[in-house]
């Protein structure tokens, strides 16, 4: 079959039937047959060549061209494709082209660029119709780079070359198809959507997005929910992801989102912002948790989202399966709002701390099964909702933990010190935890201690430099041993029995601790498998945090000239505040 022979027009009317039905831009279809018939080109003519199909947008026609590209004579590869600078002056002259030069913008992406770029190409259009020269350059000479184009006959469509260039076809539409649903559903991620289920395949669940399908898979479901087919169910796009078998729309009903988007369709005040949901904690078909903050002092964030008569908690109540939701008022003071996390429990006592991101929670020894709930779901879901580790104790509990506290204390300060018992409690009750405080405080925070003068503080301090100072003389022997430098002997900020710490871990002289991630001197928390893990810092037993450590090793690296405190200067007036890693 020749193009010739058919109804031109036919190929455009092919062309919008298959777009109207797929709901596709039908010039992606038109695209399609013009690379399908130039392959059946490449087939008769020969592969090596660069054929080219145009069909006309307007009347059908399909020209077939033949293109090749002028190049030096020493890079000449391909005989079919390329041709010297010569021939194609040649050729030129030879042909008599009616149109002897054209610029056209030819979009091409070259390599390590993501955006493909425009560049123009001359283009000589060779013609052996008999035409007038009249207007011709006379300079008009190929140059490397320029493209001769001339029209060669259309092929004849066998019967493999047809179902080839159908098949070409077929699957740019396909892909047309699934560009356009990539598309439609990627700025969609976040948002509810009501759909009906199509099948269900290993537990997973397979909805129909009308075009195109989605996936709800087993652990995104509720409890034990099953569906029949032709069910209509509401789902939350989770995530969409382009992938060689086409988009993939991952969907849920178990995601946090999904209970936070489901008020917002209840509540006209989230979705106008009066009331903002802070926090979301789930787990699915059970029980949930919500933290909610009202922007407008007149409006309760809680009876808001209750609703009247709990209509409105109620209508994501019945969607979730009957999961049970305890709506929380936001306070930006995380052990409040911890507080109000564990009701119906009552709380006796809190303690934070904000570099490990733990909290300490002293409840009742009768509250303790209400705090922690059953099989933890209390606590568990309070400590997803603030984002904290939470250890949960009873009173007695802390009793016991700081009764022992306040005993090792004391015999610290009985065996170093020279103490009788009831005095180195004195010392303890007042505050003192270590030798160091004993040691260098304000005398007048002695002498408040009853029985304590002027004369007996000054003889408490010279007993604890004592010790200290003898304790680091033996640290510092120990270091030596070890091998330590005095580089790192001298550096400010190490203590005798820090510089022990880092000898051991083979931290021995000051390019080995200008090389130290602040991490790994003050310790730190890293996720694995979503639950929070320590990671231990050779200082973090001498208490030194974050701060101190990245200081300490910025320092190390100014005194050893790896880092110019000018430009560090410069870097933190910009406003950035950021200490970047700097290797040796």
């Amino acid at each position: 079959m020749a193009i010739t022979s058919a109804n031109q027009l036919e190929l455009l009317q092919t062309a919008e039937a298959v777009a109207r039905e797929k709901m596709i831009d039908p010039g992606l279809v038109v695209e399609a047959m013009e690379e399908s018939l130039a392959r059946a080109a490449k087939s008769r003519y020969g592969s090596e060549m660069d054929i080219r199909v145009a069909i006309d947008r307007k009347t059908g026609r399909a020209t077939f061209t033949r293109v090749r590209t002028v190049v030096d004579e020493g890079t000449l590869e391909n005989h079919q494709a390329e041709v010297t600078r010569d021939q194609a002056a040649d050729v030129v002259k030879g042909e008599r082209p009616a149109v002897s030069v054209v610029m056209a913008r030819v979009t091409e992406t070259l390599e390590g660029e993501e955006k493909p770029r425009t560049r123009e190409v001359r283009r000589f259009l060779l013609k052996t119709a008999d035409r007038g020269t009249d207007g011709l350059p006379q300079d008009a000479t190929p140059e490397p780079g320029d493209e001769l184009v001339d029209e060669v006959p259309p092929v004849e469509l066998g019967r493999i070359a047809a179902q080839s260039a159908k098949q070409v076809i077929l699957q740019k539409v396909r892909e047309a198809e699934r560009d356009k649903q990539f598309e439609e559903f990627k700025d969609r991620v976040g948002t509810i959507i009501n759909v009906a289920v199509k099948r269900e395949e290993y537990g997973n669940v397979i909805v129909d997005l009308n075009p195109g399908e989605g996936v709800l898979r087993r652990n995104e479901k509720i409890g034990r929910e099953s569906y029949r087919t032709g069910d209509r169910i509401r789902v939350f796009i989770k995530d969409v992801r382009r992938e060689p078998r086409g988009p993939q729309i991952f969907l849920s009903r178990t995601a946090p989102e999904f209970m936070a988007e489901l008020f917002k369709m209840e509540v006209p005040e989230i979705y106008e912002g009066i009331i903002e949901i802070k926090a979301v904690a789930r787990d699915p078909g059970s029980r949930a948790k919500i933290g909610v903050i009202s922007y407008d002092s007149s409006i309760d964030p809680v009876g808001a989202c209750v609703g009247m008569r709990g209509s409105r908690v109620q209508a994501v109540v019945n969607e979730l399966q009957g999961e049970k939701i305890d709506i929380i008022p936001w306070n930006e003071d995380m052990p409040t709002f911890l507080v109000n996390a564990l009701q119906p429990a009552e709380v006796s006592k809190v303690v934070l701390d904000e570099e490990a991101e733990r909290i300490e929670v002293v409840v009742p020894e009768e509250q303790l099964s209400l705090a922690i709930g059953r099989r933890g779901q209390n606590v568990r879901l309070a400590s997803q909702l603030t984002g904290l580790d939470i250890d949960i104790m009873t009173e007695e509990e802390e009793s016991a933990r700081r009764q022992k506290e306040f005993e090792e204390r004391t015999r610290l300060f009985v065996d170093t010190l020279d103490l009788d018992e009831f005095f180195a409690q004195l010392l303890v009750a007042e505050g003192f935890t270590n030798l160091e405080e004993v040691a260098y405080v304000e005398l007048d925070e002695l002498t408040v201690i009853d029985g304590v003068d002027e004369d007996t503080a000054e003889e408490l301090q010279a007993r604890a430099r004592d010790h200290i100072d003898a304790q680091n003389r033996k640290a510092l022997d120990e270091a030596r041993a070890l091998g330590v430098e005095d580089s790192l002997v001298e550096f400010e900020g190490l203590t005798p029995q820090m510089i022990v710490a880092l000898a051991e871990d083979g931290v021995k002289t000051l390019e080995d601790f200008a090389t130290c991630a602040d991490w790994e001197l003050a310790g730190g928390w890293t996720t694995v498998d979503g639950e929070r893990v320590k990671d231990d810092g050779l200082l973090e037993p001498f208490g030194v945090d974050l701060a101190e450590a990245q200081t300490m090793v910025m320092t190390a690296r100014i005194q050893l000239g790896w880092v110019d405190p000018e430009e560090l200067e410069a870097d933190d007036g910009d406003g950035t505040g950021e200490i970047e890693e700097v290797q040796a």
